[in-house]
């Protein structure tokens, strides 16, 4: 017989937090460094500024703020947690992850620490993560991060990309659940081909037959991102729905990755998910890749929007080309 800790029904987020550094980079600013205006920028993406870190400022500074946020309005402990995840593209160093240095600021004494990269599905990822490691028996209490610095990669000679992306952290705690999990379902997915789509380019100089370029910066291919995530989404959504056999009207809330406003406006329209559901961060935070799920979760609570018992939809999607999406109740 399963003892009392090993008796594992699933596992719920018990806290959420985020952080967003002090600098605001605008659309008026960024008229000033390429070819390019307010009007034409919200037209096209709905974004209107983005967060850029400090000088001296890291990945692992805004994880440890988002932390500070959350236990300043959750009741939650940090000396029992036995996994850090951490979902990011922009570590602070190559190693030690961002995960073993949060770990080290905090001083939890007996935790696994592993960061991830999916990119901007990174978040829905690490959440699916967390929720089959605690669901399996292996831990009880992860925390579970979503952050990038997209500013210190982003070429802001190109205005193509440079005005999209912005900085920011975000963070849930995860915990078992011996009574039911709020974790529903869950699909992922990949197309290694698109690949060369949107990457960041390092000391690798081709892949798939295609020459890379970019000179460390982030390169996109626009179209080719918004054709995969108008096309894909829609279909892992109805997987989901299909998976949990669900209606659509069953979602209170659709958390999509907050890449551009136009692509989550189509999403909704080919999902049948009306617009005034979607929660997003991009308007004032951009593109800030795996936090913005986490970010837009937050606005959403804060704002009094998300209430105990919502049915949630995330879907992340990006680079890879990767996706993931997660169907869960909140608190």
């Amino acid at each position: 017989m399963l003892s009392d800790r090993n008796r594992v029904a699933g596992a719920r987020i018990t806290g959420i937090g985020s952080y967003v550094p002090e600098q605001i980079l605008t659309n008026y600013d960024l008229e000033k460094m390429v070819d390019t205006n307010d009007e034409w920028i919200v037209q096209r993406t709905g974004i209107r500024e983005r967060r850029v870190v400090a000088e001296g400022q890291y990945t692992s500074d805004m994880c440890i703020e988002a932390v500070h946020n959350m236990l300043a309005h959750y009741p939650v402990m940090l000396e029992d947690v036995d996994m850090i995840l951490v979902a990011t593209n922009t570590p602070d160093l190559p190693f030690p992850s961002v995960a073993s240095i949060v770990q080290a600021r905090f001083g939890i004494p007996a935790t696994g620490t592993l960061d991830l990269n999916a990119t901007c599905a990174g978040f829905s990822y690490a959440l699916h993560l967390a929720n089959g490691m605690i669901s399996a028996g292996l831990h009880q209490k992860i925390l579970v991060f979503g952050a990038d610095t997209l500013t210190r990669v982003t070429d802001y000679t190109d205005r193509s990309t440079c005005i999209l992306f912005g900085d920011g952290a975000g963070v849930v705690m995860v915990e078992k659940d011996p009574e039911q999990g709020a974790f529903i379902t869950a699909t992922l997915g990949t197309d290694g081909l698109g690949g060369t789509h949107v990457y960041r380019s390092g000391s690798r100089t081709e892949l798939h037959g295609a020459t890379l370029a970019g000179d460390g910066k982030i390169v996109q291919n626009g179209r080719e991102v918004y054709r995969f995530a108008v096309s894909t989404v829609p279909k892992g959504i109805q997987t989901l729905l299909d998976q949990a056999g669900w209606d659509v009207e069953q979602v209170d809330w659709f958390i999509p990755h907050s890449a551009n406003l136009r692509i989550i406006e189509s999403i909704c329209e080919k999902s049948g998910i009306p617009i005034e559901k979607a929660l997003y961060s991009l308007e004032y935070y951009g593109n800030t890749s795996a936090a913005s799920i986490p970010l837009a979760m937050h606005l959403g609570v804060t704002s009094g929007k998300v209430q105990p018992g919502d049915h949630m939809l995330l879907f992340g999607f990006g680079g890879g080309l990767t996706y993931a999406g997660l169907l869960l109740r909140w608190m």
